[in-house]
């Protein structure tokens, strides 16, 4: 068992470092401040051959592994958290499942555009009444013709406010297995948008209301009975997740450490003492199995998608451990770190989000514990007279 990288992805590591501190260390601080998507940093990444590592060269992407999209995303956290948000649109998430269940025509329509930086992808899968118990979902799709028209509406949609499409999750009859999922163009009619809304990271996100819209038939990406392969795809977001939440967590690491090897307090450095020693040697140790959990994770998915229990370690690991590493270096810091001069307030205040974007740490759980039993835990009711 081999824990280092090979000769050709070292040399990818450091090709993106150094793309990262040429094109993204300088403004790195106000991007982070800054709601909108940072279409400039995504022309830059497209033209570098960062977006679509994993996919198929033949779908406009590098045909990596995704431990290079890994490498990639980190690399760039390391230097610009913000920026990292570009690397996980490009490769991971919606722009992934739509790469792997995509037709020809889809990709090229949808897909194409992120691959040049010029387009968005946002998810619409949270509703109203349906976070965690997804197949609660109600925005439906029915026959019009051999089109079909989509009503309902979607909450917490990441990028809401910039994406060009929507990869709609809705229902084409009752059931788990009625569920599918269609491409949505954002500027089509019956495409409206409620009040602008504000994360505690400063992003800005909006409800979709979707009334009648006309979806083509070529638009469909999975028809019903997809649902099962779009929960697969979407491990591929949390693996995005989780390279972001353990990087936030070492950026914020790292800024501590130099803080605390330089700043004197009676007369000595901070690294000096030991309880501050002890800080540093729990949030290395708490950093580096989590990488090891998600590098694990990572290699086991090669070119298809991750497996589920896997990536639910890896997210539960690189979030929890992600958040309480920035948490700790902002005690490190003290009112530095509590303001907004260093990045360590927004690492912190991203990896709390990530414990609950793409699904929370609790629905982790269950999810291992169902890998660790062999089978289905069902979170609802008994259904009356199931015992009987």
């Amino acid at each position: 068992m081999d824990f280092e990288l090979s000769d050709e992805q070292k040399l990818f590591r450091d090709s993106v470092k150094r793309f990262a501190e040429d094109n993204l260390r300088v403004g790195a601080l106000k991007r982070a401040r800054e709601p909108a998507y940072p279409w400039d940093v995504a022309k830059l990444m497209a033209a570098q051959g960062l977006l679509g590592i994993t996919m198929r060269e033949e779908d406009g992407g590098q045909g990596g592994t995704f431990l290079d999209a890994l490498i990639a995303i980190q690399e760039v956290s390391y230097v610009c958290p913000r920026s990292a948000d570009v690397i996980q649109a490009g490769n991971f998430g919606p722009a992934r499942t739509l790469a792997e269940y995509g037709t020809p025509a889809q990709k090229k329509k949808y897909l194409t555009p992120v691959l040049r930086g010029e387009g968005l992808i946002s998810i619409g899968m949270t509703e109203p009444e349906a976070g965690s118990a997804l197949t609660d979902l109600r925005t439906s799709a029915t026959p019009d013709g051999s089109d079909f028209r989509v009503n309902g509406g979607k909450i917490f949609t990441t990028h809401s406010m910039d994406a060009t499409a929507l990869l709609c999750y809705c229902r084409f009859g009752p059931g788990i297995e009625g569920i599918g999922s269609v491409m949505i163009d954002l500027k089509a009619p019956g495409v409206t948008f409620g009040k602008p809304s504000r994360f505690m990271t400063g992003e800005n996100w909006r409800q979709i209301y979707l009334e009648n819209v006309l979806v083509p038939s070529e638009d469909i990406v999975l028809k019903a009975g997809g649902f099962r392969k779009q929960m697969a795809g979407f491990n591929a977001e949390r693996i995005g997740n989780s390279a972001r939440a353990i990087a936030f967590g070492r950026l914020a690491f790292n800024i501590a450490r130099d803080h605390a090897a330089t700043r004197k307090q009676f007369g000595r450095p901070l690294c000096d003492f030991q309880g501050v020693q002890w800080k540093f040697s729990e949030m290395a140790m708490k950093l580096e199995s989590a990488q090891l959990m998600l590098y694990k994770a990572a290699i086991a998915a090669e070119r298809g998608l991750p497996d589920a229990i896997e990536t639910s370690m890896a997210k539960h690991m690189c979030n929890q451990y992600g958040f309480e590493v920035c948490n700790e270096a902002m005690q490190v810091l003290g009112g530095m770190g509590f303001s907004e001069e260093t990045l360590v307030d927004y690492c912190m205040r991203r990896t709390r989000g990530m414990q609950i974007a793409g699904g929370s740490l609790e629905m982790m759980k269950n999810r291992i514990a169902e890998g660790v039993f062999g089978r289905r835990f069902s979170q609802r009711p008994p259904r009356a007279g199931a015992n009987d």
